[in-house]
């Protein structure tokens, strides 16, 4: 039996240190998986209408599709400008396509269509 005792200073210490470690962690293990593409078959794409390539959307089921509107210029995609692929805040953790289109598009600011 080990008869060392732990003092309440060194006791706290060690719990606000995994306190802190828990959030790290999380982040760490994040950023450790490598985002997915969405696919169209994903239950919230098929929702909201995403089409990997903006060109088939079929204008007649989604009436506020004009042509030049891709998740590239939208206010969602945060992919790098010239991207094949990027984040978007509608599908966290998945990479949509630049010249996909769902139904959330809006423009982004000082961007243009097409």
């Amino acid at each position: 039996m080990n008869d060392e005792k732990f003092s309440r200073r060194r006791l706290l210490q060690g719990a606000l240190a995994g306190l802190a470690a828990v959030p790290a962690a999380t982040l760490i293990a994040r950023n450790a998986h490598a985002a997915e593409a969405l696919s169209e078959s994903d239950a919230t794409a098929k929702s909201l209408g995403y089409v990997s390539d903006a060109s088939k959307v079929a204008a007649k089921t989604n009436p506020t599709y004009k042509p030049g509107q891709i998740c590239g210029n939208c206010i969602q995609y945060t992919g790098k400008a010239g991207a094949a692929d990027g984040p978007c805040n509608i599908f966290p953790g998945k990479l949509v396509k630049a010249k996909g289109w769902c139904k959330v598009w809006v423009l982004k600011p000082g961007a243009k269509l097409g």
